[in-house]
């Protein structure tokens, strides 16, 4: 019997007090090792140990009540969190709200890249990406509370241009999720819905001199498992732990749809049942978030590319991927998200970064080298609030740390960059499927600012890098250019005055040629 393999008990036991623990997952349990985070959960409840962890994760991890990062979310057990993304463990955000642990954010992507320099032994991350954002030290350079005091990144010059460098830091312990382990410690991911940063995390730890543990379903005998089917060789791991009760998510117990397994007939049939949804999905209660939809779609083939590379992210977006689904244009275009899969129905809300039938899996810090590198021809992303310089928040909103998860990363190389939204917030009420856009009541919270609480994206540095870059809303489409912010579409039915401009708190440029959305975005049935 290997001694790798032993009890989640026995495995939390091995991180000690000050320890730096990385992390892995998505929202809705994608990748968690749950079983691992409510045993070092229930060790700390017992004995208080361990005590003064500092917690990193690129993505959000947990359901917002118990799961994923909220097991870690109690005073004592850690002191500092460096989060890619906030908004699933909002225990852990009020620790980061009453200064009680010191908060941090990294791009998403910037956290699995740096990781992998951190396994190669390498001084740290260089890129562009979070220049001009909240991750520069100029900005903030990461840090989200008073207690944080740290800059997480440096401004470099080389040949002339200026990047960051993410400051590297040793992993002592990875907490990592798999599907299957054989009897020598090699580690499988083939029933898992991503693969995500497993690899560069258990990198980091391993070179670190720290300590590998995975969880997965299922120990198999020596053998089982062929050269090409492991991801994680027995030489880096230290620690296994069987969880039987494993989960392809949290309400999901295993689906080959999800993980990719499914080929010939079964994928036929799959698939068939995934477009049938898809278009009732397309026939709900037509609202101004399908109006949004209708109106950014209209950009996804206009990039110069015959079959673009595309990436939706949440919110108004989601319903973009919807529409082009229940479309059938699927065909037409290279889909991914950033948890490195390809193709495939999107899923959304808490199982955002699942994808039933995809076409091709990465791990997550090759995918952002591919959007990094310029891969990634338009991206659809949502918005919390802009400014008139076209500064983006996602990240802060409201003085709650959110994280910008995979937002900087894409939003920053995309080479035509959507920004999809509703014009304002808190007690609006619209009116439309006749063809046009009525403001029945204002919206008391103003979402175009003069000044972004926390930029997440950074509109001057989108003007350096000429991308072009939309703002497109219910009411009225914005786009940015070297002279400003300017207004260039609105609604049928929108009073510019009274529904756009007083509901905006900077004064954009008019177009010369002010347009009118076509109506049929605004009728209840596409026509």
């Amino acid at each position: 019997m290997s001694s790798k393999f032993m009890t989640a008990a026995e495995a939390a036991n091995l991180i000690n007090d000050g320890d730096t623990v990385g992390l892995m997952g998505g929202g809705g349990g994608l990748m968690e090792a749950t079983c691992l985070f409510e045993a070092v959960q229930a060790r700390f409840l017992a004995t208080q140990r361990p005590r003064k962890l500092t917690m990193v994760h690129a993505l959000g991890i947990g359901d917002k009540k118990t799961k994923g990062v909220n097991c870690f979310a109690h005073e004592g057990l850690v002191k500092r969190v460096i989060g890619g993304h906030w908004v699933w463990s909002p225990t852990m955000q009020r620790l980061a709200e009453e200064e009680k642990i010191e908060a941090y954010i990294l791009p998403g992507g910037v956290s699995s890249q740096l990781m992998r320099e951190i396994g190669a032994g390498r001084p740290g991350l260089f890129t562009h990406v979070g220049l001009g954002t909240v991750c520069d030290p100029r900005q903030g350079g990461g840090k989200m509370n008073k207690s944080a005091r740290d800059d997480l990144a440096e401004v470099v010059q080389m040949d002339g241009r200026e990047y960051l460098r993410y400051k590297p830091f040793p992993i002592h312990i990875a907490l990592v999720r798999a599907s299957a382990a054989d009897e020598d410690g090699n580690i499988s991911f083939e029933h898992e819905a991503a693969n995500l940063d497993a690899q560069s995390l258990a990198l980091a730890a391993r070179n670190s001199g720290g300590k590998v543990i995975v969880q997965v379903k299922e120990r198999l005998p020596h053998g089982a498992l062929t050269a090409r089917e492991v991801r994680i060789p027995a030489a880096w791991v230290d620690a296994i732990v069987v969880d039987p009760a494993q989960q392809t998510s949290y309400d999901i117990p295993f689906d080959p749809a999800l993980s990719g397994e499914l080929s010939g007939v079964a994928r036929l049939h799959s698939e068939a049942a995934d477009h049938a949804a898809e278009r009732a999905a397309a026939a709900d209660t037509f609202s101004e978030r399908q109006a949004v939809a209708r109106r950014a779609a209209e950009e996804l083939f206009n990039t110069g590319k015959a079959r673009p590379v595309v990436n939706y992210g949440v919110g108004v977006p989601d319903a973009v991927a919807k529409l082009i689904a229940a479309r059938g244009e699927q065909h037409r275009l290279y889909q991914t998200i950033e948890h490195g899969t390809y193709g495939g129905t999107l899923l959304d809300g808490v199982l955002f970064g699942y994808a039933r039938n995809a076409s091709a899996m990465l791990d997550a810090a090759t995918q952002f080298d591919f959007y990094a590198g310029g891969g990634l021809d338009i991206a659809f992303l949502g918005f919390g609030e802009f400014d008139e310089q076209g500064n983006v928040n996602v990240s802060r909103l409201g003085g709650l740390t959110v994280g910008p998860g995979g937002f900087i990363d894409i939003a920053q190389n995309a080479r035509k960059v959507v920004f999809c939204g509703t014009l304002a917030a808190k007690g609006v009420k619209l009116q439309t499927g006749d063809g046009q856009m009525r403001v029945l009541q204002q919206g008391s919270v103003k979402k175009l600012v003069k000044q972004v609480e926390q930029i997440t994206y950074s509109g001057p540095q989108g003007l350096v890098r000429k991308q072009e870059v939309l703002y497109l809303t219910e009411r009225a489409s914005f786009r940015l250019t070297p002279h400003g912010m300017e207004l260039f579409e609105i609604a049928p039915g929108i009073d510019l005055q009274r529904d756009v401009l007083d509901q905006m708190a900077f004064v954009p440029r008019l177009a010369p040629q002010l347009a009118i959305m076509p109506a049929k975005h605004f009728l209840v049935s596409e026509a």
